[in-house]
């Protein structure tokens, strides 16, 4: 069985590693062994944070329809709760769009979900 020098494929994978550790602090961008555990410490985090940003989203979208809607004279929770009884069909995204970019649509949501739960009531 022939001889394998490893030296060709070893310092191929150990520039794809630095490659990704490029702009890291100190060693962690030059030294190979720091920076291999740096980016799988840094792979973790961005496959943990990708499901975080979703929940963070949806956080500040809940937290601006809420603001929006007491501006309006109702919260958060009657303004949804209305709405789906009146069978208005928008998502979180959009609310807390129109919220920040036409309150006057937004005050006629409000409206439609205080009308719709008054006449429940």
């Amino acid at each position: 069985m022939p001889r394998v020098k490893r030296g060709v494929s070893a310092h191929k994978r150990h520039k794809k590693i630095l490659k990704l550790a490029k702009g890291y602090r100190g060693s962690k961008s030059k030294l190979f062994k720091v920076a291999k555990q740096q980016v799988m410490k840094s792979g973790q985090y961005a496959y943990i944070h990708r499901r975080l940003k979703k929940r963070e989203f949806r956080k500040l979208w809940i937290a601006r329809i809420n603001a929006a809607a007491r501006i309006n004279g109702t919260t958060y929770s009657r303004m949804l709760h209305g709405l789906k009884a009146a069978g208005v069909d928008i998502n979180r995204k959009m609310l807390a769009e129109l919220a920040i970019s036409d309150a006057r649509g937004f005050a006629r949501l409000a409206d439609l979900a205080k009308e719709t739960l008054a006449a429940q009531v």
